[in-house]
């Protein structure tokens, strides 16, 4: 068969690509070849564990692809041929493209040097619904899980299987939970809502070995402890998935995603990649980054899909800024580009400043909660650089705000003339408003 675009791959990325693709060029055959009959939202796997306690419940529907016109193959790509511009399935056929979008995502890791990490009840967090499935079925019969990893997935899973009734405990090998994102302030209060919930945490130890005859029985930490485990969750991140890539020849940076341009163009002018499979470079310095989200998948697959048949140097992907949010009951974290301690190590000068005010006014409101907003801001300039939320359900919403203002180089004194709109049942005060009250006081750490 033909196609003018074909993707592979139909997790955010993917669909992303294939829906603006054909917003974009109506007129235009979009193909989408997938290995899943049915695509799980990224974001929402670690509550099929406890809030919506179903799979079925996390499901990304095709009915927009579908109403577009978008065709949807259910098969596995198993080569690229550039030079024919063809690809060839699992199941035989060969789909000829005119532009090929990659969009493979990325797998998680399970260590080859871990002793035991194949035994019975020790499991990874994947996208893929049967695995998922049959992984939450054998949790049903299992109390105590170890998590290895308190990144935002493994935190996040052991607050929903806590939310359950399980006995559960994340091990960390860094000082602080959430450590990568967040300043240790943040990191530690998220930290204490987990414990006053019940989760145990162990933090800068390690895991040397999981113990068990043919199932998991504990889990050997670096310091000689033992925890009593029926299952283990390794949480430990994703790699980039690529083989079908690198065995078409195409390069790889020297973290082993895809190397890509600013349009998502790869070394061949009709292969765009995009996703968790592809490159990822720093918003503030450039640098390759080894980021992995589904908010970032989709604006690399707008930018791509944008520019597949005509180049748009106003519709470029300019780097990752790491926009990050997670709940823990009902206290939310958000962060977005660097916090103080990366900022300084990349070598900016940085003056820092917070304000915690209340997310509703009057603040006796039913569901008001506190608001903490900080700024990290060039000195030499007062560029917004980062920025860290802690607060209830706009937390989200606001940390998205603080990303705006990092991807428009907004100063913080763009910040404090900023107009915003106010109500008491849904924002702070205008006032009072964390975000503003935060930029005053880092222009006033600015004035010396």
């Amino acid at each position: 068969m033909k196609t003018d675009v074909l993707i592979i791959g139909g997790s955010a990325a993917g669909l992303v690509a294939a829906m603006t693709a054909k917003s974009c060029n109506p007129e235009k055959g979009i193909t989408v070849i997938r290995k899943e009959e049915i695509v799980m939202i990224p974001c929402g796997i670690p509550y099929i564990f406890g809030s919506v306690m179903t799979s079925d419940k996390n499901i990304l529907p095709d009915t927009g692809l579908i109403k577009m016109g978008v065709k949807i193959i259910v098969d596995e790509v198993i080569t690229i041929n550039k030079k024919e511009k063809n690809c060839q399935t699992k199941k035989g056929e060969v789909i000829e493209y005119e532009k090929l979008i990659i969009a493979t995502g990325s797998n998680p890791i399970k260590p080859t040097w871990l002793k035991g990490k194949d035994l019975k009840n020790v499991f990874v967090i994947p996208k893929d619904k049967e695995y998922l499935d049959y992984f939450h079925k054998q949790l049903e019969n299992l109390q105590k899980i170890v998590i290895i990893g308190a990144g935002f997935i493994g935190i996040e899973v052991a607050d929903e299987l806590n939310k359950i009734g399980k006995d559960v405990t994340v091990v960390e090998i860094l000082p602080r939970i959430l450590g990568t994102a967040f300043d240790e302030i943040v990191a530690s209060e998220a930290e204490q809502c987990l414990l006053d919930r019940g989760v145990k945490v162990n933090k800068g130890i390690g895991i040397k070995e999981i113990l068990g005859s043919d199932k998991t029985e504990e889990v050997l930490l670096n310091n000689g402890e033992t925890l009593k485990a029926d299952a283990v969750i390794l949480s430990l991140g994703y790699v980039p998935n690529v083989e079908l890539a690198k065995k078409a020849g195409l390069a790889l940076n020297e973290f082993g995603f895809i190397e890509v341009d600013q349009y998502r163009r790869t070394g061949e002018a009709d292969i765009f990649a995009i996703g968790d499979c592809s490159e990822k470079r720093d918003f503030a310095t450039g640098k390759l980054s080894k980021t992995m989200l589904a908010s970032t998948a989709c604006a690399e697959a707008r930018v791509a899909a944008m520019n597949l048949c005509k180049l748009s140097t106003v519709k470029t992907f300019r780097g990752t800024i790491g926009i990050y949010f997670t709940a823990i009951g009902d206290t939310a974290f958000g962060v977005a580009g660097l916090n103080k301690e990366m900022a300084i190590k990349e070598g900016f000068d940085v003056v820092t400043g917070s304000f915690t005010g209340i997310d509703r006014h009057p603040g006796k409101l039913d569901d008001s909660h506190k608001q903490m907003v900080k700024l990290i801001v060039a000195k030499d300039n007062g560029l917004i650089l980062g920025g860290e939320v802690v607060g209830g359900t706009s937390t989200g919403e606001l940390t998205n705000v603080i990303g705006f203002m990092i991807q428009n180089n907004m100063t913080v004194n763009d910040v404090i003339v900023s107009q915003i709109g106010t109500h008491p049942m849904l924002t702070a005060s205008p006032a009072g408003y964390p975000l503003i009250k935060a930029a005053e006081i880092v222009a006033k750490a600015l004035k010396g």
